[in-house]
């Protein structure tokens, strides 16, 4: 009877570790079904590269199979309570990956494979990746002695695919740290040639983004996907507990606000000076459209200027033109929601 082939199940981002991982189980003949996590808050979430724009690239070209699963409202349920608390800014690191394998055990008993494996390297991230997170999390996602770090396996003890013949260990790295050095070398030995710039994480280990949505949090609990969405782009303020203004800052972010732009939405654009697309969103008052139309004023060609005609357009409505004063910059001080800011 011919032996049944091991299969592993892959937490796959596109970015250079997850990728290794890959290739050293798929060099000792295991087949690999990877996953690719998608969240609201940007991917590389699967190990710690920067993410791939296109992880079925080097499916193709390796041998391996690629599934995208979106991690949607169970992931922002625990952007904002986790268990195991946030990082240096709002990144629920720990409680991301239980998250993760808890879904890719799913996937691995539907499929009938055999283990896990992430890209994960001991002490190359502070909150996640020590020695003694890796059995916590593996333990808290039920998943005990069956997650393989490839890359770094000899610095950990055998896993029980090593313990049962279905790896062998002596094939595995032992790689530790926050050095690329072992990574790229490891990578132009197998011929991998085009892979992403490793990065800092995801969105929400960035301090900008990170005060962004806990400013949103605090006063919206249960936002929607256009707010999120609309935390990536321009330069944001805080008019009202219940209103924003965001400013887009180039063409590509004043076409972004306008594609998410919803009924009853806000649109400002200043007329006759070149100008950024402004959009209110919340719940909207006059004193808002004033302040909301002065603040794009600020951030238009007419900026010095003692009044600009200003176009207010509310989506799925109606438009209006007024003249309005640009603001100052001790109000942009006061209302930018950003960490030095003076309004929160």
């Amino acid at each position: 009877m011919e032996k049944k082939r091991p299969k592993a199940v892959a937490l796959y981002s596109g970015g250079l570790d997850s990728t290794l991982a890959i290739l050293v189980l798929l060099r000792q003949g295991i087949e690999v079904f990877a996953l690719t996590f998608l969240t609201h808050f940007g991917c590389d979430i699967s190990d710690t590269s920067s993410c791939s724009k296109d992880p079925f690239s080097k499916a193709e070209q390796f041998g391996f199979t690629v599934k995208l699963c979106h991690l949607a409202e169970k992931f922002i349920e625990i952007v904002k309570n986790p268990k195991y608390g946030h990082g240096k800014n709002m990144n629920p690191c720990i409680d991301c990956r239980i998250l993760m394998l808890k879904e890719a055990k799913e996937y691995m008993r539907l499929i009938g494979a055999d283990f896990i494996i992430t890209g994960e390297v001991l002490n190359q991230r502070p909150m996640s990746q020590r020695r003694e997170t890796f059995p916590l999390i593996d333990r808290e996602a039920g998943l005990e002695g069956y997650v393989l770090r490839p890359l770094t396996a000899l610095n950990l003890k055998p896993t029980i695919p090593e313990m049962e013949g279905l790896v062998k260990r002596e094939l595995l790295y032992g790689i530790k740290g926050r050095s690329r050095k072992p990574q790229m070398a490891l990578a132009e030995e197998f011929g991998l040639k085009d892979y992403p710039s490793p990065a800092g994480g995801c969105l929400l280990t960035d301090p900008i983004y990170s005060f962004r949505l806990k400013d949103l949090l605090s006063h919206n609990p249960d936002p929607s996907i256009k707010e999120i969405n609309l935390l990536r782009v321009g330069r944001h303020f805080r008019l009202s507990p219940h209103c924003k203004a965001i400013v887009g800052r180039n063409k590509d972010e004043n076409e972004t606000i306008e594609s998410l732009a919803q009924r009853g939405d806000y649109l400002i654009r200043v007329v006759g000076h070149g100008s950024p697309v402004t959009i209110l969103t919340g719940i909207v008052e006059e004193k808002d459209i004033v302040t909301g139309g002065s603040i794009c004023a600020r951030y238009s060609g007419g900026k010095h200027m003692p009044l600009v005609k200003v176009k207010i357009e509310k989506k799925g409505f109606d438009q209006e033109f007024r003249l309005i004063k640009p603001a100052d910059d001790s109000l942009i001080d006061l209302l930018r929601v950003q960490p030095n800011s003076s309004f929160a």
